[in-house]
């Protein structure tokens, strides 16, 4: 297996982690190498030794904080993953990876991967990162300023004295090829002393090298480490800012829809008692034309029909054999009772305001509203259940990630100080034994002796000061 797939699979792992494991700090992995880098230094990309040991040492760090997590490391994913005989491929197209779902917003902060509970995480919103809460936790906001400004400080002053730091120890020792060459045109004892101070300056390029690689591994390394660390805290608590956010939207959304069935039901109300007044108003009509007609009306009738039944008997009888229909006369007059006219109108109006069919629309309307606040309330159960979770367990590794920052921390500063212990003493005796070989050099026949230069310097010093 080549690196490159080998980092790949890394990569594969640690995202289908941060997937299963949307509350906890996941651990970062080395950066991938840019396009840019390999366009402009592709030999160089592919064959500098020191960048792959660089990554694989930062990949091993991965695994083992993997393995130190008291949840990722029960995690059988994991476990797959370190066991050679297994195809991580299959790995990925098989549950619990496969069941992942694609937006993580809409699954359970605890498993994801239930996919039983999809359909009702299916009436969450999808809120954005940028949306205001109205009631935030002061905890998670102070988390976020502490975590702002330490980021700020590995990324600016730390890394700009690291940096620094390691230009200045990674200078070139030249004099070193400069000693031993001149060691060879010399005899004696200054032959013996310019060949120790080439030993120690040799001794000093090879401590200084290894007190680099040391200082790279044991300080730059996890520098940068908990500069992508800060990352994902960043990441983590927008994860737990969204979901707050699902929640209150969710009550919002929840509230709104009450609101909404309660204006319903009170227009169901309203138009049974419109519809109960119009069926009132029609039974009285009705009464009221089908009431006998007054006394003075009845007895002029009856008068009326006795005198006329006296003169057809006294009128001449035509002949049997002509017989002539009687006229129809004219149509009676259908008489409308008094107020149904403004009603009829009344309830014309209100139907077509309404619908073809209002009372079987206004009720499906709030079978319907009834039935997305059945939803929303049990959406706000999970959503309610995802805060708490997710609060509970971001904080719980928080303070996990704090104890473990402090003792790294503790221990970088440790094998720094630890380095420039032994960088100083493997110096040192170099250096001493140069010394003491430069010191058994003899004096030169043209060299002054110290008394004399004594008298001298004494001399000049006294004429300077008469002459101001």
């Amino acid at each position: 297996m080549s690196f490159a797939q080998g980092y790949s699979e890394f990569e594969s792992l640690r995202l289908n982690l941060v997937k299963l494991y949307p509350t906890l700090i996941i651990p970062p992995i080395p950066s991938k190498q840019t396009i840019g880098d390999y366009a402009i230094k592709q030999a160089k990309a592919k064959e500098d030794a020191a960048m792959i040991a660089r990554r694989k040492r930062m990949l091993q760090t991965f695994l083992n904080r993997v393995a130190r997590h008291p949840i990722l490391s029960n995690e059988h994913v994991f476990h797959r993953f370190l066991d050679g005989e297994v195809s991580w491929s299959e790995v990925l197209h098989s549950p619990p990876l496969s069941l992942l779902p694609k937006n993580i917003l809409k699954a359970p902060s605890h498993n994801p991967t239930d996919q039983s509970t999809f359909p009702a995480y299916a009436a969450l919103p999808n809120p954005s990162a940028a949306h205001p809460l109205r009631r935030p936790d002061q905890r998670f906001l102070d988390s976020e300023v502490f975590t702002n400004k330490f980021a700020a400080h590995l990324g600016g002053p730390m890394e700009k004295v690291t940096r620094r730091s390691m230009k200045r120890w990674s200078g070139p020792l030249r004099a070193r090829a400069t000693l031993n060459g001149f060691s060879l045109n010399e005899s004696g004892q200054l032959s013996i002393a310019v060949e120790k101070t080439g030993q120690a300056i040799d001794a000093t390029y090879m401590s200084t090298t290894t007190l680099l690689q040391e200082f790279e591994q044991d300080w730059a390394e996890p520098l940068h480490e908990y500069s992508q660390f800060a990352d994902i805290i960043k990441k983590l608590l927008v994860y737990r800012h969204q979901k707050h956010v699902q929640y209150e939207m969710t009550q919002d959304q929840l509230e709104a829809k009450r609101e909404q069935l309660e204006e319903l039901e009170r227009s169901e109300r309203e138009a049974r008692r419109l519809e109960e007044a119009l069926g009132q108003g029609r039974v009285s009509s009705l009464s009221t034309s089908r009431v006998g007609k007054p006394a003075g009306d009845d007895e002029s009738g009856a008068e009326g029909s006795t005198a006329d039944e006296h003169d057809a008997a006294d009128a001449p009888q035509p002949e049997p054999s002509v017989y002539l229909p009687p006229h129809p006369g004219p149509s009676p007059i259908k008489r409308r009772a008094p107020g149904m006219g403004l009603l009829s109108a009344l309830s014309y109006t209100m139907h077509g305001m309404m619908d073809v069919d209002p009372e079987t629309a206004r009720r499906n309307n709030i079978s319907k509203t009834r039935e997305t606040i059945s939803q929303l309330e049990d959406a706000l159960h999970l959503a309610a259940q995802d805060l708490k979770y997710s609060s509970s367990t971001i904080q719980a590794d928080l303070d996990r990630f704090q104890r473990q920052k402090v003792a790294d921390l503790r221990e970088m500063t440790i094998s720094m100080a630890r380095s420039h212990r032994d960088w100083c003493r493997k110096n040192l005796a170099a250096w001493e034994e140069a010394k003491a070989e430069i010191a058994k050099i003899s004096d030169h026949p043209n060299r002054i002796p110290d008394d004399a230069a004594n008298k001298t310097t004494r001399r000049d010093s006294t004429a300077t000061i008469n002459g101001r």
